[in-house]
């Protein structure tokens, strides 16, 4: 019993590891570090998805940034996910497709790329928006 503790021990001690160094990465890398705001314990009641969910600790990554970039002067923004990766990046219109299909195709502008890639697109577009309207907005904050 003790050795599969210690094998959970080390699991946990290195998935913690890692998300530190991302975190600190990101921080010291980017002035500006958005994030999708995902509903984490809504997505963890879909059994197909809650064990790699968990394991990949989203939630705990965003929190850990956070901390680590109000303590730089650094900023996160956590933007709504609604069709990041269903809007194209270089139109602005939904384009429909599956979780399987991994290569976002804009029938409209002819855009192709990794579908990630294009979601990331759209997240760091829309916390740049809304960058500038807490800046307007100072009470927004």
């Amino acid at each position: 019993m003790k050795s599969v503790q210690r094998v959970h021990e080390r699991i946990a001690n290195k998935r913690e590891d890692f998300v530190q160094k991302v975190s600190l990465d990101l921080v010291r890398t980017y002035d500006l570090i958005t994030f999708e705001d995902l509903n984490i314990k809504g997505m963890i009641k879909n059994h197909k998805l809650a064990k790699h969910i968990a394991d990949v600790a989203w939630n705990k990554l965003v929190t850990i940034t956070s901390y680590k970039a109000e303590w730089a002067g650094k900023r996160v923004e956590l933007v709504n996910p609604c069709n990041t990766s269903q809007m194209c990046s270089g139109c602005g219109q939904i384009v429909k497709k599956e979780l399987s299909e991994r290569i976002h195709s804009c029938p409209y502008c002819g855009l192709t790329l990794d579908r990630d890639h294009n979601a990331a697109i759209n997240i760091l577009r829309l916390g740049l928006q809304s960058l500038r309207i807490t800046d307007r907005c100072p009470s927004l904050q």
